[in-house]
């Protein structure tokens, strides 16, 4: 199997060096693409294995998978320009654009029967822990299981109906930056309560993964989770009492909804 990754930039050379410590797939079943020779020499040095090229036409020729991680404005100009290259009746397409449908990746094809994956990874497929949801049209059960297999090999992969990949980018690309935010917060904290900034960020990192990794393991609600640490007059549910006075569980659900407006 040969995967060809079109606009290998931050997100698709993420991908990319997930893809490459995926036990299923070889660095040399790798082929990458970007706009500028500096910037493939900078993916070369962190994947020495993987073929790289600025001809995208070449690139897809040859693939099984062609994963195309341009940017949305530029999905249409790119595919027009590897289409005469493509052979659909027995290729993949994977699109990680944002606001272009399964549909509108077809027109663009000019295939109404090319099989396309539409697919949501986030930033964290760089440590191979990303959340990532995909959808398709016309595939087969055993190329959805293809999919799923390679993106659980870099984190967690979720089959959904597209009307909820919106939601799922939400969830999971955007609440990558909330959380993110919370770190942030709680480290400033951290630092008014005493604790240089490095590492009160060491301390909030590690409890934020810690809780990610109790309820993985545990399969527990956060409730019975947090009920374990909130001891009756203790300073836990103090503490949780006055992030909801400040609209802490509103604020989150809100952000979220605001994601999908």
């Amino acid at each position: 199997m040969r995967i060809a990754i079109i606009g290998a930039g931050n997100m698709g050379g993420a991908i990319a060096r997930a893809l490459a410590k995926c036990p299923s797939l070889k660095e040399a079943q790798i082929i990458c693409t970007t706009k500028s020779q500096s910037s493939l020499d900078r993916l070369r040095e962190r994947t020495p294995h993987m073929h790289f090229t600025l001809d995208n036409c070449a690139a897809v020729a040859s693939a099984d998978i062609v994963l195309l991680a341009v940017k949305p404005w530029l999905m249409q100009e790119v595919v027009e320009q590897i289409r005469p290259a493509l052979k659909l009746e027995q290729q993949i397409v994977i699109s990680v654009a944002a606001g272009i449908s399964l549909d509108d990746m077809a027109q663009m094809l000019h295939n109404d029967k090319a099989t396309i994956f539409r697919l949501i990874p986030n930033t964290a497929i760089e440590v191979m822990c990303s959340m990532t949801f995909f959808c398709s049209r016309n595939a087969t059960e055993e190329q959805k299981q293809l999919i799923m297999q390679i993106f659980n090999e870099a984190g967690c992969a979720m089959a959904v109906e597209e009307s909820k990949i919106e939601a799922g980018t939400a969830l999971a690309s955007c609440g990558i930056a909330f959380a993110m935010r919370y770190i942030r917060a709680a480290g400033e904290a951290g630092v008014e309560l005493g604790f240089r900034a490095a590492e009160a960020h060491k301390i909030v990192e590690y409890t934020v993964k810690g809780a990610a990794e109790l309820l993985l393991h545990n399969g527990n609600h956060p409730e019975a989770e947090i009920d374990k640490v909130t001891t009756a007059g203790g300073i836990t549910i103090k503490g949780l009492n006055e992030l909801e006075h400040a609209g802490f569980t509103s604020a989150i659900v809100r952000g979220h909804k605001a994601c999908i407006k």
